[in-house]
């Protein structure tokens, strides 16, 4: 069992990561909460799998379980699917006094946060994540959200759950295109601050990098937590954790949500932005090819055929712009990045496609 501890003075809490969790969460569960009533929030690929393994498992330690299931997918992530689960737990009979469990992957832990951070004015929740990108980020740090249809986690909040309980053994029913996924984020933590964590995935591929799920989601988690102890509501260093987001997202939204996935569109960001760094002389030569490389090992895209001219509206949109100003996260080499403050009309040249570079 590995622990971190997230120190956030009153809204402090423990991540779990081990093998084998899930069927031992009712009791650390327990230690978290005094209610009877649980709330499980779930997509429907997540239920199907786990739901009833979970009910069971909760059930045993005394809890009255309410299952809500929503169906499964990015463009789920909206305001009719927030509406639905607020019906959903007024009609379970959820009170501030109960707690919501969020169980499943980003969409999930976001919506479902976002729910349990506005339902009543707030009841308490646990993250139980299912995917590597929200066992190794976004179940971390407390920031929920929806997607807006001018762009993505536009209406949101800051709520920390109470706890994070990670099983890696769940990722073995992850398809192959979600192990991809989630290599996105955890490249990127490599690429801002852990060297050595970036040169073991050059080491591994999609096959050997389960031998090493508890050490990688690890690093990636005390990365997080070491972050975000030093900046909640991302006004200074929390922003290097969106490094390839500001492109990321744009193209998220560009083709569609739901045609790239989150990470694929944070791995092309990553790659097209350092391309044009590199060029400028703001990144160590040869670090590009060094990310491609690793992108490409593990499935990721490295560039989109989509123009800046198409992208911007995207990033124009972003909830990371201040006023006519945006920070960009730059790497000046692998394990080491730093903030780029732009005025808007400066983004273009940031978005170069890889055969303009």
């Amino acid at each position: 069992m590995k622990h971190i501890h997230v120190d956030l003075g009153k809204d402090s809490y423990d991540i779990h990561i081990e093998n084998g969790l899930l069927d031992r969460a009712g009791d650390y569960i327990r230690n978290l909460t005094k209610s009877q009533n649980l709330a499980v929030i779930s997509d429907s690929n997540v239920d199907a799998l786990y739901g009833q393994r979970l009910e069971t498992v909760l059930t045993k330690a005394g809890f009255r379980v309410h299952r809500l299931v929503f169906p499964a997918g990015e463009e789920h992530k909206c305001a009719a699917t927030l509406l639905d689960l607020y019906q959903q737990l007024s009609d379970a009979g959820i009170t501030r006094s109960d707690c919501i469990l969020t169980f499943g992957g980003g969409v999930t832990g976001d919506l479902g946060g976002f729910a349990a951070a506005t339902f009543l004015r707030g009841v308490p929740f646990i993250q139980i994540p299912t995917t590597i990108i929200s066992q190794v980020d976004s179940s971390v740090g407390g920031k929920v959200a929806i997607d807006l249809p001018s762009g993505k986690n536009q209406a949101g909040n800051f709520y920390q759950p109470k706890g994070v309980l990670i099983d890696p053994a769940l990722l073995s029913t992850l398809p192959k295109r979600f192990i991809h996924d989630g290599m996105g984020e955890v490249i990127k933590y490599g690429c801002i601050r852990d060297l050595a964590l970036f040169e073991l995935l050059e080491k591994l591929d999609d096959q050997s990098v389960f031998e090493h799920w508890e050490e990688i989601i690890e690093r990636c988690c005390q990365s997080k937590a070491d972050i975000v102890e030093h900046d909640v509501f991302d006004m200074g260093e929390r922003m290097m954790l969106n490094f390839g987001h500001t492109i990321g997202h744009a193209i998220e939204g560009c083709y569609g949500f739901g045609h790239y996935t989150h990470g694929e569109g944070v791995a092309a960001g990553m790659s097209m932005l350092t391309g044009v760094t590199e060029a400028m002389g703001l990144t160590k030569a040869g670090t590009t090819a060094r990310l491609r490389k690793v992108l490409e090992q593990y499935g990721l895209p490295i560039d989109v055929d989509a123009s800046a001219e198409e992208l911007i509206p995207y990033i124009s949109n972003d909830k990371k712009m201040r006023g006519n100003h945006i920070t960009l996260v730059i790497i000046e080499e692998i394990g080491k990045a730093r903030l780029l403050p732009l005025a808007a009309e400066d983004l273009p040249k940031y978005i170069r496609k890889k055969d303009a570079q």
